[in-house]
């Protein structure tokens, strides 16, 4: 709680302000993801859980190495440090297919890399996706194709992520790029409710409001990237204000490649909202 000396948090309810409680936006991640565990697994599937086992319990004080997903977690855990500890703006959830035993690891090299992630879930090689949904997540981001496509089905914003993503990403902002076509439009030209990205884009807004609109001052920039032109940004921007999401940028590309756009804003991750969990060709969307 602020004191009265303390001015409070932009996400955090003051008495007599009217503003309700802003609940933060939960972040889930797998610990292949967020770790390279490429080693460990090669071990797994040649040697089996037996050895996979040992491996990490002789290694339990060795720090794990960043994986793909680190550089976006981290300053997406960054926000809080702007908003202050009375109410944090974002919070990471680790979901892994480790046992508790093996990944007792993973922790110690949270601890190591001085990241507040204090809950997660192992599920001892059983699919964790179904955990997502109680943490109360509107993302979830994951090296598993099949994991990230099951969330996806259950109605949870999902992206895998992919090596090449990790690569030039060490500016604080976080940058965010959502393909208009997959998340606003289905395969026809009617609109769609946006689905699970739409609870994403609306607690991400949240988010947004607590700091400064602009470029220099906001620590979060995200962009709407659609192959539609006129007359169809009407839809798109009546579709945005009836979900109350404020877009930083709108690029309408009338059946241009979204690729070199996406270069240019320099995204951390792209969401086309495809079924499958897959993204477009890293080294072709975000190669820099």
């Amino acid at each position: 709680m602020s004191s009265a000396n303390t001015p409070p948090s932009p996400l955090q309810t003051t008495p007599g302000s009217g503003r309700d409680p802003v609940a933060p936006l939960i972040v889930a991640v797998s610990s292949r993801a967020l770790f390279d565990l490429e080693q460990s697994h090669v071990l797994y599937e040649k040697e089996g859980l037996e050895a996979y086992t040992s491996f990490q319990r002789e290694r339990e004080d060795e720090p794990l190495e960043p994986g793909v997903a680190y550089p976006l977690v981290r300053k997406l855990l960054a926000l809080n440090e702007r908003l202050g500890p009375d109410q944090p703006g974002v919070e990471v959830i680790l979901i892994s297919r480790n046992s508790c035993d093996t990944g007792l690891r993973i922790f110690n090299s949270i601890e190591r890399l001085g990241l507040s992630i204090t809950r997660a879930a192992f599920t001892n090689g059983a699919a964790p996706y179904p955990y997502i949904a109680p943490f109360n997540a509107q993302l979830f981001l994951s090296t598993h194709g099949n994991d990230v496509a099951n969330a996806l089905r259950a109605g949870v914003a999902a992206a895998t992520i992919w090596p090449a993503q990790a690569d030039g990403l060490d500016a604080d902002q976080v940058r965010l790029a959502f393909d208009g076509d997959a998340m606003l439009f289905s395969e026809g030209e009617e609109e769609t409710g946006g689905g699970a990205f739409r609870s994403f884009l609306s607690a991400l807004h949240r988010l947004q409001a607590a700091f400064p609109m602009g470029e220099a001052d906001s620590p979060i920039r995200t962009a709407l990237i659609t192959e539609r032109s006129a007359p169809a940004h009407r839809q798109v921007i009546a579709t945005l204000r009836e979900w109350g999401v404020r877009l930083d940028e709108a690029l309408f590309l009338g059946g241009r490649s979204k690729q070199e756009f996406l270069r240019t804003f320099g995204a951390d991750i792209f969401f086309d909202g495809r079924a499958d969990g897959e993204l477009l060709d890293p080294d072709k969307v975000l190669a820099r």
